[in-house]
């Protein structure tokens, strides 16, 4: 099967390694070319505009940073589904996103890809209360007091009428009129960097049965796990669960490990005489190292964080669901924002907590 992917950042170019050693063709895009370019010496072949996938892949993947970055990707100038004034053959059957955006944006999208390629009718994800205005392109929530703030409803995009994702097609299906109608699939990860390098990422998929079907031995090549969680959007809202959980473990971590510094301890020992009790965990053995040692590569920026936190604030205020937890993790990290630590580790989370008394890392 040949296969476009749109992304080779950090997550992305690993996951395009895998996909080449499994004996897939991959066309790479990229805003800026040196990245896709950096893949062409495993296999990758180069393209210049998303465009040009359309004409020469089966399916299209996305890793990409937001909502805004998807939409320009697919629907702008030059874009996957971007007819550029002329109906030529387009080859692309399925659309796998693979970017942790809005459920809400995400059901937009996917109408609207089945609006241009010609599927009328069928369902969507469930939508929570609210969603209706969103279709008609409403704005942002306000906030309210110490609730949840829906700040990230800006990569929420209006949309055309509810439709459904496509039923599956040969692997090697040839070039289609340009009014065929598309699959599409969110699918998010999760197990960052390390895991996309081993291979053994969890995917959280949403779509139509058959459309997740056909692209599973696709993601299978750098994933260990891939959940059908259900209709389009319902990929997006696990990762949102996925992220509540582990943002506010991180920042329990952090929590606990400036106790123990205060307290006289030696905190680099906690995962030690924690290791086997409920407290243990993944996040607890990776990141106690990095918030009292400190000289680790990065695995990813807080930013990143407060993007994802911000998706779940707006997508608690959408459905009305309290999160508590979720808003004091989402105003530390916008406290980080303001302390210049947007760039910084995930384990940055220690320095938003750190006072004059002292630091964990001495």
């Amino acid at each position: 099967m040949e296969i476009g992917f749109c992304g080779p950042g950090l997550m992305g170019a690993p996951m395009i390694r895998h996909l080449l050693r499994a004996g897939h063709t991959v066309h790479v895009w990229n805003r800026t070319r040196a990245k896709a370019e950096a893949l062409a010496a495993h296999g990758a072949k180069v393209v210049d505009t998303p465009r040009e996938l359309a004409g020469r892949c089966d399916a299209v993947l996305l890793c990409l940073a937001d909502a805004a970055a998807v939409e320009q990707t697919v629907f702008g100038p030059a874009g996957l589904l971007d007819a550029g004034g002329d109906s030529a053959p387009r080859r692309v059957r399925w659309i796998v996103d693979h970017s942790s955006i809005p459920p809400a944006a995400t059901r937009a999208l996917a109408r609207r890809a089945a609006e241009l390629t010609g599927e009328t009718s069928g369902k969507m994800s469930g939508e929570p209360a609210g969603e209706s205005a969103l279709r008609a392109g409403a704005g942002a929530a306000p906030e309210a007091g110490a609730a949840l703030a829906a700040t990230g409803r800006e990569a929420a995009v209006s949309a055309a009428p509810a439709s459904s994702a496509s039923s599956a097609a040969p692997a090697n299906t040839p070039a289609t009129p340009a009014t065929a109608p598309i699959g599409w699939i969110d699918a998010p990860v999760s197990g960052g960097v390390a895991g996309a390098e081993a291979g053994t990422l969890a995917v959280m998929a949403g779509g139509a049965t058959a459309d997740v079907e056909a692209v599973r031995p696709l993601l299978a090549a750098y994933a260990a796990r891939v959940t059908h969680m259900g209709d389009v959007g319902a990929g997006q809202t696990a990762k949102l669960c996925n992220q509540t959980i582990v943002t506010a473990t991180i920042a329990a971590i952090a929590e606990a490990v400036s106790l123990a510094a205060r307290s006289g301890i030696d905190a680099a020992r906690l995962p030690e005489a924690l290791a086997g009790g409920w407290a243990d965990s993944v996040l607890l053995q990776s990141f106690v190292p990095r918030m009292t040692q400190g000289g680790f590569a990065p695995i990813g920026a807080l930013r990143t964080f407060q993007k994802d936190v911000d998706t779940v604030a707006a997508t608690a205020y959408e459905t009305g669901t309290p999160m508590p937890v979720a808003s004091t993790v989402q105003q530390l990290l916008r406290l980080g924002a303001a302390m210049g630590l947007g760039e910084a580790d995930f384990s940055a989370f220690i320095d938003i907590l750190q006072t004059p008394r002292g630091d964990a890392r001495q």
